[in-house]
């Protein structure tokens, strides 16, 4: 997957691109990230990207030219999305970057900056993309959660693949407690069932606590697995 960053701030993936498994998977060519600059695409002297909105306010939104430039000059894949991180777009959800990892071969992903930007780039992307319903000082940040959950979800980046089947979300459930060496640390006890050797039992034991850690941190994500699970009835204790 070809992943391309347009970026005023370079500089900020530098340590993330190269550090854990999302390192290894760009050494190994799983995925390749560039880094555009629209700086790169201005014409005056100074490399000016913002300037004042018009009809008044507080700060500075980054012009359309540049960014429009920027996008423009990379190569366009068959399979490709342009996206805005912004606190305007849809929610980043688990099953949002399944859809970038399995349907996409090219993301072109935009970070904003200062105030925002100019509203004629929204004519230029495919969608625009949330971390939360929160304000940062940069859109390098969510940018990097897209790329880090999207690559990890790529064919060879996870060693044991099977291991992102059960994780947090991929059900539309929390995922279920987990438990290493030593059996007791300071009085808490590995659940007996987990050192049962019986894996029909530790499979029930899992979804059970899936189910129940959902319904208690997660109401909204509970109601949801729900309508779609309308048949289920808990297990008795």
């Amino acid at each position: 997957m070809r992943l391309d960053i347009v970026t005023l701030f370079p500089d900020f993936f530098s340590s993330p691109l190269s550090s854990s498994l999302l390192g290894k998977a760009l050494a190994k060519q799983i995925a390749e990230v560039y880094l555009i600059n629209p700086r790169d695409f201005t014409h005056d002297k100074h490399h000016r990207v913002d300037d004042e909105p018009y009809g008044g306010g507080v700060g500075m939104l980054l012009k359309p030219e540049p960014i429009f430039a920027a996008v423009e000059s990379l190569p366009v894949l068959p399979k490709r999305e342009i996206i805005l991180m912004s606190p305007q777009g849809e929610p980043l959800k688990q099953q949002l970057l399944v859809e970038f990892a399995s349907n996409y071969d090219q993301l072109v992903i935009i970070c904003g900056h200062y105030e925002g930007v100019d509203d004629r780039v929204r004519y230029l992307v495919d969608r625009e993309v949330s971390l939360g319903d929160f304000v940062l000082t940069c859109g390098e940040i969510p940018a990097l959660t897209l790329i880090n959950g999207v690559v990890r979800l790529l064919p060879g980046t996870v060693g044991k693949e099977e291991s992102l089947k059960a994780e947090s979300f991929e059900a539309g459930l929390l995922d279920y407690p987990q438990y290493t060496r030593p059996p007791v640390f300071r009085d808490w006890e590995v659940p007996a069932v987990l050192r049962s050797g019986n894996h029909a039992q530790i499979d029930r034991w899992r979804q059970k606590q899936q189910i129940q850690r959902t319904r208690d941190r997660r109401p909204d994500l509970y109601a949801e697995w729900l309508k779609a699970n309308p048949d289920y009835l808990q297990t008795p204790e």
